[in-house]
């Protein structure tokens, strides 16, 4: 019979977060076993709520403040100041270890996340990472050694350019005139003046939590992957793409970069951002390496009888550093069985190494605003369903039914 589970659930974009997907399968599991010992494991990737959360980990606090939003306007946002507790990395290597209170989080999503920008408004040649810049000048007024730069549900695609320009860097055209802030001018851009960055900088430890399969350039590059989520035509990918290796090719003439910016890893998180940052000094370091250390994650997997994680999507891309597949790599180095929940099966859902079974959410079509609206309410429902699948099938006779 199972009885002890765990949730490590992802949060579902502009939907659920974490703490609120985790909370919608637990309710599922305990219709079916109701006395069952559910341990709750919602995961941060560095995206919406990673600030939030690792602050609630570590006993910190969130710090409120106004800043340049995606769209050029002024949004409310945060950063998180960490505290001491229940940090167990390994210090510098996970970057919330030892001597977290001198660590400040900036979580790009919350001030240049693409659940900032309206729909009809989705353009990622426009949208800035501005705020970026202006939150870690921000994290920088308080003192902190060590800044941690969280990437992930972004709505820009403008290779950091708007976080230097906010950090002092000055972006000039060949007629030595400032751009404008977006994605698209970077096909402008013809030399970088940095001589107004922010001189904290070079005292100041940067680490970048990225997913390490996201590169800036390339056939693979990030606004070939990512922009026509974040609304770009084919005619616009093309543009975006030529720009941001203009924008590699003068970072690394007019820069003291010592790193591959065009194919390195994580240099394409966040529409860029991991480049822009890395050009500054910054280390890109594998998302799950820097945000789960806390957690004792792999203990607590280890000890439950079926491991359930979710995420919006489950597909051919799942593998390439998404939430379900790092948990079912973790549950197998302890040969614990996962089951997946996802509000879309795409293409290669079948082939996520470590996902014993998934299920879409949906009990049937329905349009994309209803099912983000009820997509508590869905995933209860499919978690109850699959969960009493499970459960007769582990009562049938062996080769029963076949």
């Amino acid at each position: 019979m199972l009885t002890r589970f765990a949730v490590a659930p992802s949060g579902f974009k502009e939907s659920l977060s974490a703490q609120a997907a985790a909370d919608a399968i637990a309710a599922g599991v305990r219709r079916v076993v109701p006395d069952a010992e559910v341990d709750l494991i919602p995961l941060v990737d560095g995206g919406e709520g990673t600030a939030r959360a690792l602050a609630s980990a570590t006993g910190g606090r969130l710090v409120a403040l106004p800043a340049t939003g995606p769209l050029g306007e002024p949004v409310g946002t945060h950063f998180a100041l960490l505290g001491t507790g229940s940090g167990t990395g390994s210090g510098i290597g996970s970057g919330i270890g030892s001597g977290s209170a001198d660590t400040a989080v900036v979580e790009m999503a919350a001030v240049a996340g693409l659940s900032l920008v309206p729909h009809g408004l989705r353009d990622p040649g426009a949208t800035t990472t501005y705020g970026v810049g202006e939150l870690i000048r921000a994290a920088l007024d308080t003192g902190v050694r060590r800044i941690l730069v969280g990437c992930g549900d972004s709505g820009t695609s403008d290779g950091g350019a708007g976080a230097l320009q906010a950090l002092g860097a000055r972006l000039l055209d060949e007629d030595g005139f400032e751009l404008p802030q977006g994605g698209r001018e970077l096909n402008r851009l013809h030399h970088i003046d940095p001589k107004g960055l922010d001189p904290r900088l070079a005292h100041t430890e940067l680490l970048v939590a990225c997913n390490p399969y996201n590169v800036l350039c390339g056939e693979r590059g990030v606004a070939r992957v990512f922009g026509p989520q974040k609304g770009a035509t084919p005619a616009q990918v093309e543009e975006l793409s030529a720009g941001l290796e203009n924008w590699a090719y003068v970072l690394t003439r007019d820069l003291p970069v010592t790193c591959d910016l065009y194919g390195g890893p994580g240099t394409g998180a966040s529409g860029g951002l991991g480049a822009g940052l890395a050009a500054l000094g910054a280390r890109l370091l594998p998302r799950f390496e820097v945000l789960l250390d806390h957690l004792d994650l792999d203990a607590r997997l280890a000890r439950a009888d079926l491991v359930l994680t979710a995420e919006g999507a489950l597909d051919h891309q799942t593998p390439r550093g998404k939430v379900p597949a790092e948990v079912a790599r973790r549950a197998k180095l302890n040969g614990r069985p996962v089951l997946a929940l996802a509000g879309t099966l795409g293409e290669g859902a079948h082939t996520v190494p470590g996902v014993d079974a998934f299920t879409g959410i949906l009990p049937a079509p329905m349009a994309l605003a209803e099912a983000l609206v009820r997509a508590s309410e869905l995933l209860t429902d499919a978690t109850e369903r699959a969960l009493r699948m499970i459960l007769l099938g582990a009562g049938l006779p062996r080769g029963a039914g076949v």
